[in-house]
């Protein structure tokens, strides 16, 4: 329920960007002087891949739960995949809430949604440092609350928060 509510705000954020870029462009904005020519709504922001994307490696240290099923410790292969996030939530982009998965030897051990944060935008987003380009880091937050998925690739940032399996019981 939790990550439910964290995954809604992170939304709502992107939503509220997108509104006012698309605000900007309808009310004379410049998309030369601002950069929004392909009317993103974000003057640097990469577009959104639409298909399957291999997001690279992470090493979960915490048993979790991703899509309310255990997802054990250990190294996983993450995966975009073209589905997006439903229901849709008001103020939603779309493409900007997705599924990925997590693999282990080609089987899928569990799916997430996730977050998907043009580079630009994440310092509105979330406080801590980035990881480098192409790179990932997997964190514990909020007093143990919840496990941070952040995968920085081509621009834009990933984010899957993950609920560790000795807070999951009782939500």
């Amino acid at each position: 329920m939790r990550t439910r509510f964290i995954v809604a705000a992170l939304v709502a954020t992107l939503g509220a960007t997108a509104a006012l870029g698309a605000q900007q462009t309808q009310t004379g904005g410049n998309p030369a002087r601002t950069g929004d020519v392909g009317g993103t709504g974000s003057p640097t922001a990469p577009p959104v891949p639409t298909g399957e994307l291999a997001l690279g490696s992470v090493r979960i240290r915490f048993a979790t739960t991703a899509d309310g099923k255990a997802l054990p410790a250990g190294t996983y292969n993450v995966r975009l995949t073209p589905a997006q996030a439903a229901p849709p939530v008001v103020g939603q982009t779309p493409p900007y809430e997705r599924w990925v998965e997590f693999t282990q030897g080609g089987d899928v051990k569990g799916r997430e949604v996730v977050s998907i944060v043009p580079a630009a935008e994440i310092g509105g987003v979330a406080n801590d440092p980035a990881p480098g380009r192409n790179r990932s880091k997997v964190e514990m937050l909020r007093n143990n609350e919840f496990v941070r998925v952040w995968i920085n690739r081509d621009g834009n940032h990933y984010l899957v928060h993950l609920v560790p399996v000795n807070q999951g019981k009782g939500n």
